[in-house]
């Protein structure tokens, strides 16, 4: 056990079920066996009780097997004196254990779970993220602007895009709606509902699950347009599809920095005239970068939507970066988290009855307003709403505006909590990454 402002303890014993050779104190040393025997109890471990533990760290190895290694048991942090044999442990692994005494036998390895892969995959890919609306930027500009080519002279023109790749690209841009789309000057409430729910189908985070079930509506799904222009700026370089798994994709530099966050604070994309005509495979590049970041926004949901404890059932999670356009046709990016959990409500006579609850956070920066956050949580029929604002001319235009929000909240039948405005932006959480595994009590 790692005890603060203090030098560490002697580690506990670890030793295999055969026990061929044990680690353990000397029985002769009363003084560390009591401290085994501590750490152990402070576990809440009986005699012949079996746990199971994750290696966070090995510590010291000797012929390629562990020799003193670092285990999380029940949230605690033990140190302990290796004796596996022939069984390899690194950091990641799950393990079985069983108190024997003042001694842990190791039961078995257990085999890498869905979540351990899951988690695998998503590091994989987290220095290679790239932001969608940076990269539409930049494929409106190639639009505009052409190509160039990598040999070609200083001073020589771009070379317009191929038709079959501005068709592609044409065809992502028809599924990034418009600032005007999402008004209320737009249409009545319910165009503008069924707008935001293809908004967050397409958003390219369902795209495998929905071609399993009707393969006809992938031709909608932002990963698919995205594959599209890959497949068309592939064939313009007569280049076969093979090749774009050799590209070291783009990468936002403040995606990298905090890659976990979500919702973040990004800064806003440079203006598309900024932007000087890339190659072609620069943009297959970006398009890999992209990608990433939609498989990322995939895994990190999936992790986050396996959290369930013995302290409550998993919730489901959705992260969505959602790219639209500004009155003057400039890429901007909502970012979206949706989150739901059902859970028992108190103890009755009756049956216990189930409580649903919704929580939305989203942050997006309009034109003139500064970034925005918003925060609302609707639990049965109430709901709460609170709203960041860190330029104070917004915040004030918001806290007027906070009458007319109540109004329409209660109009809709909801029995309104508690809505109001704070200067800032919130504590966001954040799933951390260890070793190789994503600490889901984050």
């Amino acid at each position: 056990m790692k005890l603060p402002d203090t030098q560490p303890p002697p580690p506990a014993g670890l030793h295999t079920e055969r026990g061929t050779r044990s680690a353990a104190p000397p029985a002769a040393n009363a003084e560390l066996l009591a401290v085994a025997r501590r750490q152990l109890d402070q576990l809440d471990l009986v005699h012949q009780q079996t746990v199971t533990a994750r290696v966070t760290e090995v510590l010291v190895t000797r012929k390629g097997l562990p020799e003193q290694l670092t285990l999380d048991i029940q949230g605690r942090s033990l140190r302990v004196q290796a004796a596996l044999g022939d069984t390899a442990l690194e950091a990641g692994d799950l393990v079985r254990l069983m108190r024997s005494h003042n001694e842990l036998q190791l039961i078995g390895k257990l085999a890498a779970t869905s979540h351990q892969q899951v988690a695998q995959a998503l590091a994989q890919r987290l220095a290679w993220q790239h932001r969608p609306d940076t990269a539409l930027a930049q494929l409106l500009a190639a639009v505009d602007q052409g190509v160039r080519t990598p040999t070609s002279a200083p001073g020589t023109p771009p070379q317009a895009l191929p038709v079959e790749v501005r068709q592609a690209i044409q065809g992502l841009l028809a599924l990034v709606p418009g600032s005007t789309e999402l008004t209320s000057e737009a249409g009545n409430t319910g165009t503008r509902s069924g707008l935001i729910k293809q908004w967050l189908k397409g958003s390219g985070l369902f795209a495998e699950s929905q071609l399993v079930r009707t393969p006809e509506t992938a031709t909608t799904d932002t990963k698919f347009a995205i594959g599209r222009i890959i497949t068309a700026l592939l064939a313009s370089q007569q280049a076969p599809p093979t090749e774009f798994n050799r590209l070291t994709p783009l990468a936002s530099h403040e995606l990298v920095q905090a890659p976990l966050q979500f919702p973040n604070t990004l800064p806003a994309p440079a203006p598309m005239a900024s932007h000087p005509p890339p190659t072609a495979g620069q943009l297959l590049k970006l398009m890999a970068g992209v990608l990433n970041r939609l498989t990322v926004n995939q895994l990190h949901s999936q992790i986050l939507s396996t959290r369930g404890s013995s302290d409550g059932p998993a919730q489901a999670t959705w992260l969505f970066d959602l790219p639209w356009l500004s009155p003057l046709g400039e890429p901007k990016l909502a970012q979206i988290r949706i989150e739901h959990q059902d859970h028992r409500g108190p103890q009755t006579s009756a049956a216990r009855a189930t409580v649903t609850e919704w929580y939305l956070n989203l942050a997006l920066e309009p034109d003139h307003t500064g970034p925005l956050h918003f925060e609302v949580r609707l639990r049965q029929e109430s709901v709460s709403a609170r709203v960041w604002a860190e330029r104070p001319a917004t915040l004030r235009r918001i806290h007027d505006g906070l009458p007319a929000l109540r109004q329409g909240l209660g109009a809709l039948g909801l029995e309104v909590g508690e809505v109001d405005c704070k200067q800032g932006s919130p504590h966001n959480r954040r799933t951390q990454l260890e070793q190789r595994m994503v600490d889901t009590k984050a």
